[in-house]
């Protein structure tokens, strides 16, 4: 998206156009490109403003972009896998080769035997953070894994399935003990207990913070090479920056793959350890 206005911008005229001095154009485009602009790509905002009974359940660019990524799993993985066969052909036999390696390289080894118990749940996490990365991507669109809000329910979520897991396999009072390592002195339980509890809540606070930062960090070069152009206003600058700016996109690309594959890793690493605590 960016990308595309700014080549659009730069081929109308660059820097410097016909009947306009250096600093008037410095005065109006650049200021345009400027933190508004930056923050207006990064950050949410509303597309329909709602309100029930005072509260404000308003419908953002990020809830529109999430519901899109919704509706896509939901009709695509429907349509792909309604009638399944022992060997798929075209697109879902693509989907199937991802799922398979997930579950190969990521459910079994660290969930065993329970692997397919929590595979929807892994599956549904990767494909839905994967597809709001890339449509992050489109022109027009935006990034709902650059909203910490985001980021941060899906690591709830995680949260809650981790306790949920731990609390079914082992009891409430089982997973509490499972959570201090065994022989200890007790007079480091005072210490120990409240260290644990806390590593609890960070992991999956890293867990939020990492997604929200790579998303929004891939943004953030974008835009300082983007500020680069109007700051020189050089057509042999702008021209090198134009396709740094082009591979930073395609990188982005390999970036919203890594970060889904990242946060459903560390999702089945923290499954697998509140089943096997002996771990």
């Amino acid at each position: 998206m960016i990308l595309t206005q700014t080549l659009s911008w730069f081929l109308a005229g660059g820097g410097v156009q016909e009947g306009h001095s250096v600093e008037q154009q410095g005065s109006s485009e650049p200021e345009k490109l400027g933190s508004e602009f930056i923050m207006h790509h990064i950050t949410d905002h509303k597309v329909f403003d709602l309100q029930v009974f005072g509260i404000d359940i308003s419908i953002t660019k990020h809830i529109l972009i999430m519901w899109i990524v919704s509706a896509m799993m939901i009709l695509l993985f429907g349509i792909l896998f309604r009638k399944p066969k022992m060997v798929p052909s075209g697109l879902a036999n693509f989907f199937e080769l991802i799922i398979e390696y997930l579950d190969q390289e990521i459910m079994k080894p660290f969930l065993g035997d329970h692997s397919r118990k929590y595979a929807p749940f892994l599956l549904t996490a990767f494909f839905f953070v994967l597809f709001c990365n890339l449509l992050g991507l489109v022109p027009g669109s935006a990034t709902a894994t650059s909203n910490i809000s985001v980021t941060a329910a899906l690591a709830v979520i995680t949260f809650g399935m981790v306790i949920m897991t731990g609390i079914k396999y082992h009891g409430l009072v089982g997973y509490c003990k499972g959570l201090i390592p065994p022989g200890l002195p007790i007079f480091i339980l005072p210490i120990m207990i409240p260290v644990e509890i806390l590593g609890l809540f960070t992991k999956h606070f890293a867990l939020a913070i990492r997604l929200f930062a790579n998303m929004v960090a891939g943004h953030v070069v974008v835009f300082a090479f983007l500020m680069i152009i109007f700051t020189f206003k050089s057509w042999a600058i702008g021209g090198t920056t134009l396709l740094f700016l082009l591979f930073v996109n395609l990188l982005e690309v390999l970036i919203g793959l890594i970060q889904a594959y990242i946060f459903t890793i560390l999702s089945a690493v923290f499954i697998g350890m509140s089943i096997h605590q002996e771990h």
